[in-house]
């Protein structure tokens, strides 16, 4: 093999290395962010996080998890007697566009193609603004397997819309029984 294949080669090697590299880490989720707000890398894991609750709209299925601190407050009784989640409390709502079950013996939905992911974190001295809380929702795209950040802002409307349950410490969702 001649000097001029092997550089030919070595280049063509090095260019693939490149481009594998720059399309895993463009299908890291971690490194999402919304601009000059909530990082999805703060909730790393969150796949093997608790089930807090369930729920659907005629749109879609919404499973709610939450990290180790809070399902702790949850237990405790928060936010029920009266006091607020302590900071370090994190919850996502995952959404799912539903389709009917073609296996099961009877009719249910079940997730189909993920829809987004909407994260809240309690943090009181990095958001006070938003009474110690933060939102950001990550849309999915299915063809690229990749999360953006949701268009619409959501670090701000996502405390004006919670604001109607600030009496729950801003939260929507209750633990439910077991």
């Amino acid at each position: 093999m001649g000097r001029k294949s092997r550089v030919t080669i070595g280049v063509a090697t090095i260019w693939l290395a490149v481009q594998g590299w720059l399309v895993v880490s463009a299908q890291d989720k971690y490194a999402v962010k919304i601009p000059d707000g909530l990082p999805f890398s703060d909730f790393r894991g969150y796949e093997d996080w608790q089930v807090v609750a369930v729920s659907q709209t005629d749109d879609l299925l919404k499973a709610m998890v939450a990290n180790p601190t809070m399902i702790a407050a949850y237990k405790s009784g928060i936010p029920g007697n009266g006091q607020p989640f302590p900071d370090g409390s994190k919850i996502v709502k995952i959404e799912w566009k539903p389709k009917k079950s073609t296996e099961a013996p009877f009719s249910v939905r079940i997730p189909d193609v993920l829809q987004d992911v909407f994260l809240i974190e309690r943090d009181s001295k990095k958001y006070p603004a938003t009474k110690g809380w933060a939102y950001a929702v990550f849309d999915y795209d299915r063809a690229t397997e990749t999360f953006v950040p949701d268009k619409t802002g959501t670090i701000t409307c996502g405390f004006a819309c919670h604001t109607r349950v600030a009496n729950k410490d801003y939260i929507f969702t209750a633990y439910q029984k077991r």
